[in-house]
């Protein structure tokens, strides 16, 4: 296995699961706050990379029921 200049592992499978668990985490906490127009949530989870941890919380206590509002 490679390393890089600090040791770390860059073809790590923990790696690789983390990005990928981050990215679909992101990409459905982006999709709701688009869709419920919720501006200062969709760019704080744009910008901030938490490994998924706000998306989570957004998405369980802060994104809009759509049903409740139609």
């Amino acid at each position: 296995m490679e390393k890089g200049k600090n040791g770390f592992n860059f073809k790590s499978p923990l790696l690789l699961f983390v990005i990928i668990w981050s990215i679909i985490w992101k990409g459905i906490a982006l999709w709701h706050a688009a869709r419920n127009r919720q501006l200062p949530w969709f760019l704080s989870l744009l910008i901030v990379n938490t490994v998924g941890l706000v998306e989570i919380i957004y998405l369980i206590f802060f994104r809009k029921d759509r049903k409740l509002n139609e």
